[in-house]
């Protein structure tokens, strides 16, 4: 018995033909569903990408008790119980985040690893001078330099770390054909930003180069003009269209060595990527919404050989785990929370009443496969946020000694195994509480355009997330934090929506897009970095965005307009905009500009 499991980096769901994408060319994509059972009901869990795989090795929530980071001393690990099992476990990846300081511990856990450099500003090649680059829209931070060295190595398709990645997946299940119990994950980065790929792809779509180069979206709403946008798009689609050529190689090897006898097949992602949808671009900055959390997921079993059918119970994420320890008949830990899908494959039997999903510090999300409860923090404050951890890093960068000066231990947690974490003040992207809590059904409303304003249906969801949290051993904080009770009933007091429901309608503003505004406006064509360093504009910016003042946010705004800043956050929309605008050109003498 052998499992590969095939795993995509934003994968959007509603961008694939089995899921009823039209115009998207992905004919291996179709192939797999035909060949697979395919889950209209997958939700991931702990978000994003390192908290997604922690996750996947774990088997359990983690985004209530810690933030992006390393797997730690406590935790079981799936390819390292089967490795001690004796199933030779092989991961290939060009996911540059497993060799970042908030990563680091997984890589370690299989038997071998191969890794590809080269996908989005991964620190690989060296150049001391600055290169020339197209004009571009593409996101400005400290990480696009580095991506247009990159890929200034990557001028052919065989040079590509996502085609090297799939060159040594083939060349491992060939090597190892004749072998018996492996398990090869087979991690691909894209179509992960910046959509980066060849001509052969995007000739299937209408993408052109005649205007300015956009391939890398920044996480904020949509500023761009609706043609700007789709070219975003499709760029995007090219790439997918290239991941699903590489995902027809291994098809192609399942055919040719009849791997469908005796090996299981897994073909997922940890999330999706807004491309517009809500307004927004991106992921983790604003809540998350089906686009982003709602994800593909297929699935050959070789013991049930079932094809061609799709299931419809709530999985997630946390599934994966139990579901190869369950193949390789290897016992799935106390502390796994999720189940084998054996059974929902062959016949869509139920595993869970419920899920949760969010990232640290942002909204819990609760889905009964049905509704959708994203509930903010109780107030503005969004505390207390408390990361609980034995391996305290950040994304790209240690915990700094400041951040550890009077730390205190925690009492262990049921899954600890005994051990007391450190407990240090946590950190997120954003805060919640800007978007207000919402409500969806997704039978009448699956583009989650009309949030509802049903207590007693918000009082069922609460029950639900809170009976969750507890089985979790969420820390007490999260239930502080989001005016939640610890122990005892749900009741009326508890009720979010109501109560946030004007911020949450004003959370829903569209972005003003650059073609509403003058070709000289400053908003869209000066850098917020550039009006601070006015003294006549710099005290009229951080009047209307207080925020603009604090040194990281300036940091990683890079060399954005106040146009694509102002994006970054919700509900400022054209008439704060527009005020902004004529006080700045007051500031600088220049004529009022009326609205329109």
């Amino acid at each position: 018995m052998r499992a590969v499991m095939v795993m995509f980096d934003s994968l959007n769901r509603r961008m694939l033909p089995p899921y009823g994408a039209e115009g998207v060319h992905a004919p291996n994509f179709e192939r797999l569903a035909r060949r697979s059972v395919t889950f209209d009901n997958c939700y991931a869990g702990s978000m994003p990408c390192m908290p997604a795989r922690r996750e996947l090795h774990t088997g359990r929530y983690n985004f209530l008790h810690r933030s992006w980071g390393p797997l730690e001393p406590f935790d079981d690990s799936m390819p390292e119980i089967l490795k001690q099992a004796g199933v030779y476990t092989h991961m290939i990846t060009d996911h540059q985040h497993y060799w970042e300081d908030g990563g680091a511990t997984y890589h370690n856990r299989y038997n071998t690893y191969e890794f590809f450099r080269g996908q989005e500003g991964d620190a690989w090649k060296g150049h001391v001078n600055d290169i020339e680059t197209p004009v571009s829209l593409n996101a400005k931070n400290r990480l696009t330099r580095q991506d247009w060295i990159n890929r200034l190595y990557l001028q052919d398709e065989a040079d590509h770390p996502q085609t090297k990645t799939f060159d040594a997946g083939v060349e491992f299940i060939r090597t190892n054909a004749d072998a018996d119990r492996w398990f090869l994950q087979l991690e691909c980065f894209d179509p992960h930003e910046p959509f980066f790929t060849y001509d052969d792809y995007r000739a299937h779509y209408e993408t052109h180069d005649d205007g300015e180069h956009f391939d890398w979206p920044s996480y904020r709403r949509v500023v761009e003009t609706e043609e700007e946008s789709q070219h975003a798009k499709d760029e995007y689609l090219a790439l997918l269209s290239q991941c699903d050529a590489s995902l027809g190689r291994v098809l192609d090897l399942f055919d040719e060595l009849n791997l469908w006898d005796d090996t299981l097949l897994i073909v997922c992602t940890d999330h999706g990527f807004l491309l517009g949808e809500h307004g927004w671009w991106g992921k983790s900055v604003q809540p998350w919404f089906d686009e982003n959390i709602h994800t593909p997921l297929f699935m050959w079993d070789p013991r049930e050989r079932i094809a061609d059918e799709r299931r419809g119970s709530l999985v997630q994420t946390i599934d994966i785990a139990p579901t190869l320890l369950d193949f390789f008949e290897v016992d799935i830990t106390r502390d796994m929370q999720g189940k084998a899908l054996r059974d929902t494959a062959a016949t869509d039997v139920p595993i869970r009443e419920g899920g949760l999903f969010g990232a640290f510090g942002g909204h819990i999300n609760v889905t009964d496969g049905r509704y959708v409860y994203m509930r903010a923090s109780a107030t503005v404050s969004n505390e207390p946020l408390v990361d609980f951890t034995l391996m305290p890093t950040h994304m790209r960068y240690r915990t700094t000694v400041d951040e550890l000066h009077g730390v205190e231990l925690a009492e262990p947690f049921d899954f600890t195994k005994g051990v007391r974490t450190l407990r240090l003040p946590g950190w997120a992207i954003g805060n919640p509480h800007a978007f207000g809590t919402l409500l969806f059904d997704l039978h009448t409303d699956p583009e989650q355009r009309n949030p509802l304003r049903d207590d007693v249906l918000e009082q069922r969801m609460i029950e639900l997330m809170v009976a969750l949290m507890r089985a979790n051993d969420a820390p007490i904080e999260q239930f502080i934090r989001m005016g939640l009770p610890a122990e005892g009933a749900v009741s009326e007091e508890h009720l979010l929506v109501g109560v946030q429901w004007e911020k949450m309608q004003k959370a829903r503003t569209a972005a003003l897009r650059r073609d509403q505004l003058p070709s000289d406006a400053i908003v869209s064509t000066v850098s917020v970095s550039e009006l601070l360093a006015e003294d006549s504009t710099r005290d009229v910016l951080l009047a209307a965005v207080p925020a603009f003042a604090n040194p990281m946010l300036q940091q990683m705004m890079g060399t954005a307009t106040v146009l694509e800043a102002a994006a970054a956050a919700p509900g400022i929309g054209e008439d704060e905009i527009r005020i902004l605008e004529n006080a700045l050109r007051r500031a600088r003498g220049f004529a009022h500009v009326e609205g329109r």
